[in-house]
């Protein structure tokens, strides 16, 4: 079967495409329209449809609509009750609940030649689930959905095996986990729906001070489910306004208590809900996705405190993975076994040649190392920050080493010196790659390898004082273990940067400034390169150089 799946009701609208069973190409519209979020997750915007990155994964299989077996479309508004029936307000959420009925002729519309009907309405959580279970290395797992809404519901449990989904509890809304803490993220002066994870960091500053009210008010129930509605925050600390500035004072403060009150609560229902489900099935493996799973810190605690002897998370684990989701689920309910998704780099790439041809129009010089990761090597030994560009780009929203930022980990000035390139908050952390033979010697506390930096270690202690950059206020870091077999240049040069240093470990963060989505493309990457402070890019194996862009020397060529 060849069976497009597509994200496009609330945020972070995309594209997947799964051609018998294999996942081909994933992408978020953000990449192409340079909008970031894809749009905001608004009744009135539930229309608009991923097309740019809808024909991008068709293109990639040399497919046109009319081939397609079918469109996975990730929520069925069949599922949906009005919002007040529901005990939400949104007034016009009946628009949403048009539009998604309206999709197949949208999609038809959008995608010339296509016959509307083989649209399928895959239920939202459902296509998270897929997104998890049928994505991952595992034939049977159970599997964990938390996010702020679907249809009616806010959480699912249940257990998959041989691709079939047995459900073994909804929560239904209002209560949501997700919606406490998008409502948290707001009363912190931050973006609602897109923001959550600077809580997530703050409340690394903070105290629990408020951890014995909430657990009154946010309560798992024993029976799979929970109990869990936004109160008034401001009885513990005033709203902040969204264009303040979040001073070092306010890192410390009362905003940070609750975030950390919150956040640990948030920790401590996952769990017992993680529990729940393995008294259940018994598995030894646990999936999860849905946007709550792109908590990295709760995460390691179900790895930690549970049963489960893995915990697999999506890393597109937010709403763009539900195009993956809904993709897979529709193939194998058509009697396929999916296969595992081969890794997060499902986006563009281009070859070696397209890259020079791009530096070349741009009329910038460039070189082609014989060594490129010896030299970048040098380039971070020096304390030189690196745009790292190469291969095909990811799929969700951790930068993995194909669209990244980095720097040398054993100088703390760079975590304030990479916020500052990227003009982001200062509370906020940057993470360390870490060559996977190494890894163990450092981190503990949580999975190794852990290539989608889902969750969070402690640092030795002997080696906070070797990566300060690295580690964040509470002695932890969020890693990513670096196979040289899988990620080859990038593999190199980590190999190389140990040489010269001693560390096995870069610090990382995404390729991307405030407020804009990663880059994506070669031009992305050069005008970041142009307008942020960075001493070199790497775009493939070309390396061109700061010094070498702005006196207007090199090779045009790309001279070895």
């Amino acid at each position: 079967m060849r069976v497009l799946g597509v994200n496009a009701i609330y945020h972070d609208p995309s594209a997947a495409l799964v051609v018998d069973g294999t996942v081909v190409a994933a992408a978020e519209e953000e990449r192409f329209s340079r909008r970031k979020k894809g749009k905001r997750p608004v009744p009135f915007a539930a229309w608009e449809l991923p097309e740019l990155s809808m024909r991008w994964v068709l293109d990639q299989a040399g497919l046109k609509p009319q081939d397609l077996d079918a469109v996975a479309y990730s929520f069925d508004p069949a599922l949906s009750k009005p919002a007040e029936e529901l005990g939400l307000h949104d007034p016009w959420d009946h628009l949403r609940i048009m539009y998604a009925q309206r999709a197949p002729g949208f999609l038809a519309a959008a995608l010339p030649g296509l016959d509307q009907s083989r649209v399928r309405y895959v239920p939202h959580h459902v296509a998270h689930a897929a997104s998890a279970a049928l994505a991952s290395p595992h034939r049977r797992s159970s599997v964990l959905v938390l996010d702020g809404r679907g249809e009616r519901a806010s959480h699912l449990a249940g257990r998959y095996e041989d691709g079939r989904l047995e459900v073994l509890f909804q929560q239904e809304l209002p209560h949501s986990l997700g919606l406490v803490y998008e409502s948290l993220t707001e009363h912190l002066g931050f973006l609602r729906s897109s923001d959550e994870y600077k809580v997530m960091a703050l409340a690394s500053y903070g105290k629990p001070r408020f951890l014995e009210e909430l657990r009154e008010i946010i309560r798992p129930t024993g029976d799979g489910g929970f109990l869990a509605e936004a109160p008034d925050w401001s009885r513990w600390a005033p709203p902040r306004a969204a264009d303040a500035t979040l001073s070092e004072e306010s890192w410390r403060g009362p905003h940070a208590d609750l975030a950390c009150s919150v956040q640990q609560r948030l920790e401590e229902v996952l769990v017992e809900l993680a529990r729940w489900v393995h008294e259940q099935t018994g598995d030894s493996v646990l999936t999860m996705a849905g946007g709550t799973a792109l908590n990295c810190v709760a995460n390691s605690r179900i790895w930690r405190e549970t049963a489960f002897e893995d915990v697999w998370v999506q890393p597109a684990a937010g709403d763009a993975g539900t195009s993956l989701g809904a993709a897979l689920q529709v193939s194998a309910d058509g009697g396929e076994v999916p296969e595992p998704m081969p890794g997060a780099d499902l986006g563009r790439e281009w070859s070696d040649d397209e890259l020079a041809a791009w530096l070349r129009s741009a009329a910038v010089p460039f070189t082609t190392p014989e060594d490129l990761g010896g030299e970048v090597a040098d380039v971070l030994a020096r304390n030189g920050v690196i745009a790292w560009f190469d291969g095909r780009s990811e799929f969700g929203p951790r930068a993995l080493g194909h669209r990244s930022l980095l720097a040398h980990p054993g100088h703390p000035e760079n975590l304030e010196h990479l916020n500052v390139v990227k003009g982001r908050e200062q509370f906020r952390p940057v993470a360390p790659m870490v060559l996977l033979e190494h890894a163990a010697e450092i981190f503990s506390d949580g999975p190794i390898p852990s290539e989608y930096m889902l969750f969070v270690h402690t640092v030795d202690p002997a080696w906070r004082d070797r990566i300060p950059a690295a580690v964040h206020v509470d002695g932890t870091a969020r890693i990513q273990t670096v196979d040289p077999a899988r990620q080859r240049r990038l593999g190199a040069t980590l190999e190389a940067f140990r040489a010269r240093t001693g560390l096995p470990v870069v610090i990382n963060t995404s390729l991307n400034t405030a407020g804009r989505p990663m880059v994506d493309d070669p031009r992305d990457a050069l005008e970041l390169f142009g307008s942020a402070p960075v001493d070199a890019l790497v775009l493939g194996p070309h390396l061109v150089r700061r010094s070498a862009l702005f006196a207007g020397g090199g090779e045009r060529g790309g001279e070895r």
